[in-house]
């Protein structure tokens, strides 16, 4: 057993956590750690074949989760979640997010913009506001969004993306506002270059050139993250260990911002 199994296998025991774009990197290690750490997590992702992988490979190692396949713009999807979890939700994982191959605004259409608002966006406010009455109930919980250097850097995407990301970073600042003295952290991570299925979703040329360009240079500590590297922080704001942290939007980009 490695010093980190040893320090975090019980950390988040009876803890119950919903986890959005779990099928795949980032959404990925985070659920698989975090049951790992002895939570109960409801997995969503709009890819049910992703989600029948997971499940099949945590019950190999002795693990269970639920699973929510569906479209996070459908309400249905996220009060399915939200029901999948049970009368508590202790942590919100607002992980799920889609790019928008670099579009301008004079060349964005309103399809585009409201599919990336949608996923990146609308849905974080919309599980959320779900689940933060329970959590104001019960006087605790925690909410972790992904947010984006695009935060930070704007020109490192579209307009409807870097929107999106700012959007919920302001949204997660909202929320610990808000809520912080009803017992309620929100906080948000902003990766930088990590090797994800996201890319995938950059097809036309002139996205595919500026990824490529941008994973080459966003990070200076000489390699882009992973989705462990991701998944660390964000338990560690979801975690007991952050208690003291509230309204933060980190970012977790090897240092790109800083630059």
């Amino acid at each position: 057993m490695t010093t980190t199994e040893s320090v975090y296998k019980n950390r988040f025991s009876g803890k119950v956590a919903i986890i959005t774009g779990a099928g795949s990197g980032i959404g990925k290690a985070t659920i698989t750690r975090f049951v790992e750490e002895g939570g109960t997590a409801v997995g969503v992702d709009v890819i049910a074949d992703r989600l029948t992988a997971l499940a099949s490979e945590l019950s190999g190692k002795g693990y269970s989760i639920a699973t929510v396949a569906g479209d996070l713009m459908d309400d249905q999807t996220i009060a399915r979640a939200v029901d999948a979890a049970g009368p508590v939700v202790d942590i919100l994982i607002n992980n799920a997010g889609i790019m928008d191959d670099f579009v301008p605004l004079a060349e964005l259409d309103d399809a585009l913009w409201h599919k990336v608002i949608g996923v990146n966006l609308e849905s974080v406010m919309k599980l959320s506001r779900a689940v933060i009455p329970g959590m104001v109930a019960r006087g605790k919980g925690a909410i972790v969004t992904t947010a984006s250097a695009a935060t930070f850097k704007s020109g490192i995407a579209g307009s409807a993306y870097v929107t999106s990301k700012h959007g919920v970073a302001g949204l997660a600042q909202s929320i610990a506002s808000i809520y912080g003295p009803q017992g309620i952290r929100s906080n948000a991570v902003a990766p930088g270059a990590v090797a994800t299925n996201i890319m995938d979703q950059t097809k036309v040329p002139r996205g595919v050139a500026n990824m490529q360009a941008l994973g080459a240079n966003m990070a200076n500590i000489g390699t882009i993250g992973t989705s462990e590297q991701l998944a660390a922080a964000i338990l560690f704001l979801a975690s007991d260990d952050a208690s003291y942290i509230n309204g933060v939007v980190l970012p977790v980009d090897g240092g790109w911002v800083a630059r």
